[in-house]
């Protein structure tokens, strides 16, 4: 008998998966945490029945939410992880030298566990003496945070259920407020492709270029995930995300990536029309 895995993308597209065993389940205070064994993409994080990463292609999307920024702004010492239980946005972040303190909000304790113990390719840094890991709501604590962070990353699931407050205008105010003079927001922005997630990707860009100077969107292609089209949230108090890239500085670093690079960061801000139309920049 074969065993398939299915992610509900819409109410009418579904993408399947062969899943070769079920290597660990749990029920948490928030969730039920599954991690699979696929015959394609390796082994799979989903949690309430959604796919949250894959072993093949979560590099994907944890380089361009972490070195995206890195390459534009030329001094980030303290940053802020938002969720990233599964600790590869950390894993990249530790590349830096030059960081000196990263703090970890992930309401699931359990998530981490889970991966500490079954997903090490992603969470093999989170044991860096840089790495501060608080187990709490992260509303809560972004709300106690002034002119904290140069840099605040906000790797969230989808907006429902424990992460549906992490895409309200009143909590990009206080990531604003935490945030130095300079600092940079970099937040996972879903889908634009499929309507139920395009309207989800509208709603926060409309909270966010109210509160930021500069607020844009860029792109990448994760398999994985609806429609394969992803973005993320670049917004600002000072930096512009190509105009401020430093190209040169950035590449002398040596950092290995398997996605990312400056030609493809410049890329991936120039989005196709119905994008533009649908955050209301199109020119």
């Amino acid at each position: 008998m074969e065993l398939w895995y299915t992610d509900q993308h819409t109410k009418d597209v579904r993408f399947s998966m062969k899943i070769e065993e079920q290597i660990a389940s749990c029920e948490s205070e928030f969730q039920r945490i599954d991690i699979l064994k696929s015959c394609e993409f390796g082994k799979v994080l989903v949690l309430d029945g959604e796919l949250m990463i894959t072993q093949k292609d979560e590099f994907i999307y944890h380089e361009m939410i972490s070195h995206v920024p890195m390459a534009v702004h030329p001094n980030v010492k303290n940053v802020l992880v938002i969720g990233a239980g599964d600790g590869g946005t950390i894993r990249e972040l530790t590349k830096y030298d030059t960081i000196e303190r990263i703090d970890m909000v992930e309401i699931d304790k359990m998530v981490t566990d889970m991966c500490l113990e079954h997903f090490q390719e992603t969470s093999c840094k989170l044991n860096d003496k840089r790495v501060h890991m608080y187990f709490e709501e992260s509303l809560r604590y972004v709300r106690m945070k002034n002119d904290e962070y140069d840099l605040i990353i906000v790797d969230c699931a989808d907006p429902y259920g424990p992460a549906e407050g992490l895409f309200t205008r009143e909590f990009y105010g206080n990531c604003f407020k935490a945030l130095h003079d300079d600092g940079i927001l970099i937040n996972q922005h879903e889908s634009p492709y499929y309507s139920e997630h395009s309207r989800t990707v509208q709603k926060a860009h409309n909270h966010i270029k109210l509160v930021f100077p500069f607020s844009t969107v860029y792109q990448c292609h994760i398999p994985s995930y609806p429609s394969g089209h992803w973005l993320f949230g670049f917004a600002s108090k000072k930096y512009d995300p190509i105009n401020d890239l430093n190209e040169e500085a950035w590449n002398k670093l040596g950092i290995k990536t398997r996605y990312y690079n400056t030609d493809l960061h410049k890329g991936s801000f120039y989005l196709p029309t119905y994008v533009k139309e649908l955050l209301g920049t199109n020119e």
